[in-house]
């Protein structure tokens, strides 16, 4: 595996599988360092199955997959979450 990708630019997803004891409070912070870092107009679901697709299999049990499906699963629920917009007006 390489450290910087097109996928994982800073290689903070490869350094996380990298990390002994690694907490999933820490793989999110990564996770949303990683998702911040993406090029402009990158489809991010893609790229995280990309990113999924190279390191999941081989670590199954480590906190980083269990965030990335999490985000993965996150990106496929439709419907708004909140807002300004969904609150009553008056």
């Amino acid at each position: 595996m390489k450290k910087g990708t097109s996928d994982d630019p800073k290689g903070l997803i490869y350094e996380a599988y990298r990390i002994d004891g690694i907490t999933t409070e820490e793989c999110r912070t990564i996770f949303l360092d990683w998702a911040l870092s993406l090029p402009d107009g990158s489809d991010s679901r893609t790229v995280l199955q990309e990113v999924m697709a190279r390191y999941a299999p081989q670590a199954p049990d480590h906190p980083m997959t269990a965030v990335m499906d999490a985000g993965l699963q996150g990106m496929t629920q439709r419907g708004r979450r909140g807002g300004w917009r969904s609150r009553p007006r008056d």
